[in-house]
């Protein structure tokens, strides 16, 4: 990948707009408990959702997609400026979900990042975005099972840029967020392959059990 060095730069910004944690934010400014301390610990949407708070879940939902596409399209925007545009987005990529999964402002304690990498794949493409959406239904109407919706959706998305972008580079990095993305569901990919993950359940209220 060319002009990695001078792409530094796009790396970090991004990774700080991706350690901004909008379930923890939203908690805050909500008055709710913070989404690492019950359920899951994961701070995402779903998690917040068992607080019983539909509003705080939707507003961590689109809080974290909009950092992903708010920090592509700023490196696509500045990037171009510098004849950059490819590798600044890329690493734009890249930094946002990993300032997710680990970010600076909250111990590096994050999410599982299935928002964010949505947010960044409608940035790189709107279609890319929306056939993930859709995979993601698909699945999720067939099995009612969240996370075997969201990791589907997720190893779809190399193969749907390589048909929509047809860029190697492109499809590269969206291999290594895949992987990240993977590897933080590697306990339901654990439950998935004992049968005990359990399917979409109307919210229960606050629990400490996963």
């Amino acid at each position: 990948m060319e002009s990695l060095l001078p792409a530094l730069p796009y790396f970090i910004g991004a990774y700080l707009i991706g350690s901004l944690s909008f379930a923890v934010i939203v908690a805050k400014l909500m008055g709710l408990p913070d989404p690492r301390s019950f359920g899951s610990g994961n701070p995402g949407a779903t998690n917040m959702l068992r607080t019983g708070k539909k509003t705080a879940a939707v507003l961590t939902l689109l809080g974290d997609l909009a950092k992903g596409y708010v920090a592509v399209a700023l490196a696509r925007y500045i990037g171009g400026q510098y004849g950059l545009n490819p590798a600044a987005i890329y690493a734009a990529c890249l930094g946002v979900f990993v300032g997710h999964l680990f970010p600076v402002y909250f111990a590096f304690k994050g999410g599982k990042g299935v928002a964010t990498a949505l947010g960044v794949l409608l940035a790189l493409h709107p279609l890319l975005g929306l056939w993930c959406i859709g995979t993601w239904l698909v699945v999720f109407g067939l099995s009612r099972i969240s996370s075997l919706s969201a990791l589907a959706a997720a190893a779809a998305a190399p193969v749907y840029a390589h048909f929509l972008l047809d860029d190697s580079n492109a499809v590269g990095v969206l291999i290594v967020l895949v992987a990240l993305l993977f590897w933080r569901h590697r306990g339901n990919i654990r439950r998935l392959l004992s049968g005990e993950e359990g399917g979409f359940a109307k919210p229960r209220g606050i629990s400490k059990k996963d």
